[in-house]
């Protein structure tokens, strides 16, 4: 198992600037696809208290539920990038 997972739905542009930042740094990840309905996503409400996407779980660096695409690739530059 990734230390890193992401929650994503298909199509989403925010998700796809989170993967593409992710593929970038050369990390693995394990994806979980949601539903399209918000009313569905007991499982990203769990780990992030919302139901928006994408978010982001760091089990190795304590992060529990990330949300907001820029938020993620932020923390992402800064915990992996080339000045981490």
């Amino acid at each position: 198992m990734s230390s890193i997972e992401l929650y994503e739905l298909e199509g989403c542009p925010f998700c796809a600037t989170v993967t593409q930042k992710l593929e970038e740094l050369g990390l693995d990840y394990e994806s979980h696809m949601v539903p399209r309905s918000h009313a569905e996503r007991d499982e990203v409400k769990e780990v992030s208290g919302q139901t928006g996407v994408p978010v982001l779980v760091d089990h190795e660096h304590g992060v529990e539920g990330l949300p907001e695409s820029s938020d993620i690739i932020a923390y992402l530059e800064e915990t992996y990038g080339e000045q981490a």
